[in-house]
């Protein structure tokens, strides 16, 4: 991997993170990326019973594109691929994200660069990989696209000196969110290091913002920000977010909706039905999203968002220390609903984790976590 020189320069100044930067850290991105993807194309998930899942996936605003006995496919409502595909299964778990190819060239260049085969998939082809986590990785090209749904536009909003609405109300309906689609995914791995600079060196992702442990940053970044390379053309200020942790596996995923009335309205819908909130509403640090945190019956968390950060490749990251106060602007204090600090298992997995010796978690690490999750 590309390390950062003497110099590099922060063009950004301080636009996203507290810093840019030290001479000799991570430069976030490769010089010679395998290929570059364009997108999460759909996120795979197992569930033992797809009516139960179906009914919170519904509530929280997707809308069924296909359905079988062994399989549900949920789509947004903008053009494109699904963003959901839920196999039935023995248990409840995630099964890993198909991210997009550019051409069907990248998906040659990537099979034979992996010793795996480029193979039909859903109407258009696929290369299967995994992460030097584990995590199953589908990259995939030429799967036929859904049409885009009607959809409610932004609210017009009466703001500072010129008014837009006059004789009219504001009454958003308190209903199921109309997501627009798919817009990120957040994992947790033992193998942090060695995770990045795969999503770098074979996807082509580069990274938004880097966050560090408090008094650690020596040991370099414990968390990063990954957003698609398409070049001058901005994306998402991360498509994929990753951090270290005592085990690896699911954190959460999100969903765009068209604005704050959405996210708050079917935030209240959710509630009505019974569903679990996590954490929200509020605005992000690192990536500005406003959001809104909720749970599936298998506790696994879905976020609302809306107004997220694009970059273009010009950005290099950002750094800032690592904390639960660190992750929103403004909004409620982060809850150990949303943390996971609650969540059964936790401590046998850090005592796993420290026993095992191919991974990054040392007594260190554990510590400068705790800490975060506390400050």
């Amino acid at each position: 991997m590309e390390l950062r020189s003497e110099r590099a320069a922060d063009p950004h100044g301080s636009m996203h993170s507290e810093t840019g930067g030290l001479p000799g850290e991570h430069a976030g991105r490769s010089r010679n990326p395998l290929v570059k993807i364009t997108g999460l194309a759909w996120l795979e998930f197992e569930k033992p019973d797809l009516a139960r899942a179906e009914r919170f996936l519904a509530d929280f605003g997707f809308v069924v594109a296909d359905r079988s006995p062994q399989a549900l496919v949920l789509r947004g409502h903008w053009a494109g691929t699904p963003s959901l595909v839920v196999r039935r299964g023995t248990g409840s778990r995630f099964a890993g994200p198909a991210f997009a190819a550019d051409t069907r060239a990248d998906l040659e260049r990537l099979a034979r660069a992996t010793d795996t085969r480029v193979t039909p998939h859903r109407g258009g082809f696929a290369v299967e990989l995994a992460d030097p986590s584990g995590i199953p990785v589908r990259v995939v090209y030429g799967v036929p696209e859904l049409t885009a749904l009607p959809e409610r536009h932004p609210l017009p909003l009466n703001v500072g000196a010129q008014p837009v609405r006059a004789n009219a109300t504001q009454r958003p309906a308190r209903r199921a969110a109309q997501i627009e689609r798919l817009g990120h995914v957040v994992f947790g791995t033992t193998r942090f290091r060695a995770a990045l600079d795969w999503y770098l060196d074979t996807l082509g992702m580069i990274v938004s913002d880097f966050l560090y442990l408090d008094g650690q940053r020596e040991r370099g970044p414990v968390m990063a920000f990954m957003r698609c390379d398409l070049g001058s053309v901005p994306s998402d200020h991360h498509t994929l977010a990753m951090g270290l942790q005592p085990r690896t596996g699911y954190v959460h995923s999100a969903y765009q909706l068209t604005d704050l009335d959405e996210v708050a309205a079917a935030g209240e819908y959710l509630r009505e039905r019974g569903h679990r909130h996590s954490w929200g509403i509020g605005r992000h640090i690192q990536g500005s999203q406003i959001f809104d945190y909720w749970r599936d019956p298998d506790r696994l968390m879905f976020e609302h968002y809306t107004d997220g950060d694009l970059f273009d490749c010009s950005l290099e990251p950002g750094w800032a220390p690592m904390s639960v106060s660190g992750l929103s602007q403004w909004g409620p204090k982060a809850t150990a609903e949303f943390t996971g600090a609650r969540e059964p298992g936790v401590l046998l997995a850090a005592i796993k984790a420290l026993a095992d010796k191919d991974n990054e978690i040392d007594f260190a690490a554990l510590r400068g976590l705790v800490k975060a999750m506390a400050s």
